[in-house]
């Protein structure tokens, strides 16, 4: 019986293609929320999860640098994906009859020249594979979908534009959770690591200005930082950063050391070896 990956979305999804990718040896599991992605790892139904964390065009993806530092989920992976989408009809029609085209917000957004072009009215759709599932549904040739290559095949659905998103080096990183609740020891992981952590500045003046100036001061490289607030009083303030190295390094060490003067909370979500594709773009910038 093969191991099982949740992900959120419907079958022919993006979070779909990105186990396929990832794991090709698993089972995906898709799921109707990332709260029940989340909950089929935590409650042992899956091995692994793969949740999008944000895209090169559309920022962070809501509700996960919430989610995720409340679960007892680990970070053990990420993987890049290269975003396509398809436009999708009924067999047989064609654009010039279409009026309308359904997909994910996301999705609508990324592809905003296709559909100005034929003067399609977006509605958007909880999913992009699950847009395509409800066009073949309807048989209705005046509704299109805007979803990935795979959900063609899957809802048999003929391919009437390929490649239409409005960038073509959009990307999704997805990280990769388990249940493991010890981080892996530096012998255990590639020269090149990744360690994702969230923290709560002190909100005293200059607190995130010292915060992170024991990772200058150590040469240990932030690759992305973000913050959003915590409840409703908009007086406490969370990040959620990406590092390289592992907290067993000195250098990140004696980091975090000076992190903890200035901060509340610190939590590891995970470390975990950079993908390839970080590997290739980051020696591109050096």
């Amino acid at each position: 019986m093969r191991k099982k990956i949740s992900y959120q979305g419907e079958a022919g999804s993006n979070s779909n293609m990105a186990c396929m990718q990832r794991f090709p040896e698993m089972e995906a599991i898709p799921c109707a929320s990332f709260e029940d992605a989340f909950a089929m790892v935590e409650n042992g139904e899956a091995k692994l999860a793969m949740i999008p964390i944000e895209n090169s065009i559309a920022g962070r993806v809501a509700d996960i640098h919430v989610l995720l530092p409340e679960s007892d989920l680990h970070i053990v992976g990420e993987h890049y994906l290269r975003i396509r989408f398809d436009l999708l009809g009924l067999p047989g029609s064609s654009i010039a009859e279409a009026t309308e085209v359904h997909s994910h917000i996301h999705a609508l957004g990324q592809c905003r020249k296709v559909i100005r072009e034929h003067g399609l009215t977006p509605v958007i759709a909880g999913d992009t594979a699950g847009s395509a599932r409800e066009v073949r549904d309807w048989n209705d040739p005046a509704k299109l979908s805007l979803a990935p290559p795979m959900a063609a095949e899957l809802y048999g659905l003929e391919v009437l534009a390929s490649g239409v998103e409005d960038d073509q080096t959009n990307t999704t990183r997805f990280v990769v959770l388990a249940r493991e609740q010890q981080l892996p020891h530096r012998s255990q992981l590639p020269d090149s690591v990744i360690t994702t952590l969230v923290f709560q500045a002190r909100n005293v003046p200059s607190a995130l200005y010292k915060a992170l100036g024991g990772f200058a001061t150590n040469g240990v490289n932030i690759t992305r930082l973000e913050s959003y607030m915590v409840g409703s009083s908009f007086a406490a303030t969370t990040f959620m950063v990406d590092i390289e190295g592992h907290p067993e390094d000195l250098p990140v060490r004696l980091a975090l050391e000076e992190l903890e003067f200035f901060t509340w909370e610190i939590k590891i979500l995970g470390t975990y070896a950079a993908s390839e594709h970080r590997q290739r773009n980051s020696a591109a910038f050096v």
